[in-house]
């Protein structure tokens, strides 16, 4: 390493002074470690490479079964302890704000590790060396709020004693990431109860802890973010694939076709017809035999039943790089496809959702009744995943099929449970902290048939799969 500053040396001797404790603190502080480690393996899937800043002695990288895992601490007794311990880890004494890898990794973990780093925003910068656009930097710091029990804690030997060189609050760390060029995926507070009582501190950590008022006193804060990756406006870099699930939707199939226009290197168009009533199947097949010359076109029969089953069939089929739903009953102008390519494409987003509730609507393109619950729910979406979701149920969604191929690696997580297929994308695209972002369309009334929405019945599935995704998502644990 390089030679370093006087405040890196007393943080240096500090840690190697207590780097043959540091199990047994571990130990005394267990309760809080083990939801530490369950909030790390929640973000993180396992077999991922993942490189932990401010290693310690590597029991939370240990944890997250990586493929490949490295640990990088300034502290030369740290990274004895943790060689010892875990042979098949990686593990180098190096400052964060000089990282001599030159590999990127699925995920950097930076836990409570940022008070004793002496430059935060070149740390920041260094990151760069090991990171892609796809790649999660998840952060876990603690709350002002607590530094005087924290201090107590320290004196009475309940907490491992080590100099602190910053404290930063959330903004301050978004702050300094937006500086050096990273997005904030997410953030959040969590873990009001840090020390272990029977019964109690299981209540107040899963549910009270995220009530108002409450989360604020919070002990930890964290914060998802992925390095920019911006390209041009236009580009033809990928080729995507629209799914059109189409139930009793006839009067519709020739004008989508028309209407959805040619985007990326190549687009094509894959119906999934759900077991009309009326001639939908067979308007199918006159529209891909008709327009087989100009469009790539296919259409498959669904399996099952629902919106869901539909979307899982047309994406299991696509060639694309890039998937997008477009419903039959085109109340999402096929026109405003490109905007949805664009905002993937040139790295503005990750998971892309239409929202209609921005721009004006047609007469009866919306009722009442389902305005206020599509409200409602985008209360409950925007509190539960932690970033904003104005709405929930606009049909029109779009990711890449490498994202959807990791999405569908993790729906044993939520499980079978969605008949819309709405919310496993939502869900899914939460679980991969993938980075959402709202395209506003111009909402129009259906020209042809009737909603296959019963607005009653499938509003009360819709409540209890907000319930059953709030105690995956919010209250892990």
């Amino acid at each position: 390493m390089n030679e370093l500053s006087a405040n890196k040396k007393r943080i240096q001797s500090a840690s190697d002074t207590i780097a043959d404790k540091r199990e047994k603190y571990l130990k005394r502080n267990w309760y809080y470690n083990r939801d530490l480690k369950r909030f790390f393996r929640f973000n993180i899937p396992a077999r991922a490479s993942v490189l932990e800043i401010g290693c310690g002695t590597g029991q939370l990288l240990n944890s997250l079964n990586p493929s490949r895992g490295v640990g990088i601490d300034i502290s030369s007794g740290m990274i004895a302890r943790a060689k010892a311990q875990f042979s098949h880890l990686e593990f180098h004494q190096m400052d964060a704000e000089n990282i001599t890898l030159n590999e990127p990794f699925d995920y950097i973990i930076i836990s409570d590790t940022l008070g004793y780093l002496e430059d935060i925003q070149s740390a920041f910068k260094e990151l760069r060396k090991v990171v892609t656009p796809e790649t999660r930097v998840i952060i876990n710091y603690h709350n002002f709020f607590w530094l005087p029990i924290l201090s107590l804690a320290e004196r009475l030997h309940l907490k491992m004693p080590q100099p602190r060189l910053n404290w930063l609050n959330r903004e301050d760390i978004s702050g300094l990431l937006k500086i050096e060029g990273y997005d904030i995926v997410k953030t959040g507070r969590r873990f009001l109860c840090p020390k272990y009582i029977p019964l109690l501190s299981w209540f107040i950590n899963k549910y009270v802890a995220f009530l108002p008022i409450f989360n604020q006193l919070c002990f930890t804060g964290y914060i998802i973010a992925r390095c920019e990756n911006d390209a041009p406006q236009d580009n033809d870099n990928f080729s995507v694939t629209v799914v059109i699930p189409a139930r009793n939707e006839k009067g519709n199939i020739d004008d989508a076709v028309k209407r959805i226009p040619n985007m990326g290197k190549h687009t094509e168009i894959i119906f999934v017809e759900g077991n009309s009533t009326d001639d939908t199947l067979d308007e199918i097949k006159r529209v891909c035999e008709a327009y087989k010359d100009i469009r790539d076109l296919s259409y498959y029969i669904q399996p099952g039943k629902g919106k869901g089953d539909a979307v899982r069939k047309g994406f299991a089929n696509a060639k694309g790089d890039i998937l997008m739903i477009l419903d039959a009953d085109l109340t999402v102008p096929p026109e405003d496809l490109p905007k949805f390519y664009n905002a993937l494409a040139t790295g503005k987003g990750e998971y892309i959702n239409g929202t209609r509730l921005v721009y004006p609507m047609e007469k009866e393109a919306m009722r009442g009744l389902n305005m206020l619950g599509n409200k409602f729910f985008s209360i409950m979406f925007t509190w539960l995943l932690g970033q904003r979701m104005k709405d929930t149920l606009c049909g029109t969604k779009v990711l890449t099929k490498k994202n959807y191929e990791k999405l569908i690696a993790n729906r044993s997580y939520f499980g079978d449970f969605d008949p819309f297929g709405d919310f496993d994308l939502i869900f899914g695209a939460a679980k991969l902290n993938l980075k959402t972002v709202e395209v506003p369309i111009r909402y129009r009334a259906r020209q042809y048939g009737d909603t296959n929405i019963s607005r009653f019945k499938h509003g009360l599935i819709l409540l209890r799969m907000v319930f059953y995704a709030m105690n995956k998502i919010k209250f892990i644990g």
